[in-house]
């Protein structure tokens, strides 16, 4: 039995899990499922190692699995001092040793591909998720390491970035679309995932990444005993931000007397669909390039229930954007001043802070949490001898946009993969 129901944000029905279930079966429009658990504690009562993310109650796992540490949280007061800020936290999600962060592939996606592997029951179907790069390359090494199976579909962009320090494995496949975007990589993700044998992982609809999510603000709350006023991380489809936001609302079902985080998300332009939905603004196809690719989803669950607008508005929180020259800034200034390189995501975070520090949107007195969603992979990868991860299957990007060849296309990857 596991120690928790799933309810579905619209309607409240509530299930079992089967550590699959992505969805409400119910009639109407589109919504989350939400994890509601039967501890009241925020620590597991089973041992987890030290610094392990599976020592924390609120995840849906039947499973630890090995080798999967959390987020580290500290005061940043160089950092805040040079923005002005007297109560400024990180999550840091990444490779900084002397902080105690060893996540295998150096960014927050490690947290996801852990908790996701613990949720899953018994022989489980091949999982099937599009990723522009890190989510990649976490859910590869957790996958190897773990030994379940898993087929990773990315834009041909994001093969650079995808890699693995435990290398691979023949239950890893990766499918690379040529010439398409994340758009393109999560079409074809949802067509290999709809045939027999195969389910989508199911991106921030899974509760196992969202939950493994959460466990940045947990671990901030751990450190500090309070909820941040602010809490501030760049975003593509939002479900880093919405975990926090759930987390924080069971901190205070349970007790805790702070009020909610008011989020501040960040993207990077020129292409930014989740900030120009919430500003009611119609989002332009992609017209450059930006500074972290894996933030531009141009289909995020903004207005689903439970999903990104909900968050945004009981928080009263806001989205913003940052430029390219801005983040490379903020990427500087953090290795300036806390001694370890950040990813650009991270950095279109931290720009987004500063100008909000700067117009007066955050106090200086205001305890503000910063979500480090990568970093310190520039040591890891000179240290840790990571591999290319190289793919078994090129779909051309002419196939992802018309259904018939989709369906022809996802088809010929599934047949390649279980050979």
């Amino acid at each position: 039995m596991r120690a928790y129901r799933l309810v579905c944000c619209a309607c409240g029905t509530e299930y079992d899990d089967d550590g699959l279930r992505l969805a409400c079966d119910a009639p109407h429009e589109p919504s989350l499922l939400r994890t509601v658990y039967q501890a009241s504690g925020l620590h597991a009562k089973h041992p987890a190692p030290a610094g392990s993310v599976f020592r924390f109650a609120w995840l849906p796992v039947v499973r630890a699995i090995p080798g999967s540490p959390g987020p580290v949280a500290c005061r940043a007061e160089e950092l805040g001092r040079a923005l002005g800020l007297s109560d400024l936290w990180i999550s840091f999600s990444g490779h900084w040793p002397e902080r105690g962060a060893l996540l295998p592939t150096g960014t927050f996606k490690d947290l996801e591909a852990g908790v996701v592997l613990g949720r899953l029951p018994d022989d489980p179907p091949v999982l099937v998720l599009a990723s522009a790069g890190n989510t990649a390359a976490a859910f590869a090494a957790a996958c190897v390491r773990e030994g379940a199976r898993c087929l990773i579909v990315v834009p041909s962009y994001a093969v650079g970035a995808v890699s693995a320090a435990a290398g691979r494995a023949a239950g890893v496949g990766l499918v690379v679309v040529e010439g398409g975007t994340y758009d393109d990589a999560i079409a074809l993700a949802e067509a290999v995932g709809a045939l027999d044998g195969f389910r989508p992982e199911g991106g921030i609809r899974n509760v196992g990444r969202r939950d493994g999510l959460a466990t940045c603000l947990l671990t901030v709350f751990e450190a500090s005993g309070r909820l941040p006023r602010h809490y501030v991380q760049a975003v593509g489809s939002g479900a880093g931000a919405v975990a926090a936001h759930e987390a924080a609302g069971r901190l205070r079902e349970h007790g805790c007397p702070d009020p909610l985080p008011r989020l501040l998300l960040c993207q990077n332009a020129p292409y930014a669909p989740l900030h120009d939905a919430w500003h009611g603004w119609r989002t332009p196809a992609p017209a450059g390039p930006v500074v972290a690719p894996e933030l531009t989803n141009g289909r995020p669950p903004f207005a689903v229930r439970g999903g990104v607008r909900e968050a945004l508005v009981e928080s009263g929180g806001t989205v913003v954007v940052a430029g390219g020259d801005e983040a490379r800034h903020a990427m500087a200034l953090f290795e300036r001043t806390e001694g370890v390189d950040i990813e650009p995501a991270a950095g279109v975070a931290l720009a987004g802070l500063a100008e909000a520090v700067r117009a007066g949107r955050i106090g200086t007195d205001d305890m503000v949490l910063l979500n480090v969603t990568g970093g310190g992979r520039r040591r890891l990868c000179a240290g840790a001898g990571t591999v290319p991860v190289r793919p078994d299957v090129s779909v051309d990007v002419v196939e992802t946009r018309d259904p018939a060849l989709l369906e022809i296309a996802a088809k010929s990857v599934a047949d390649a993969f279980l050979v």
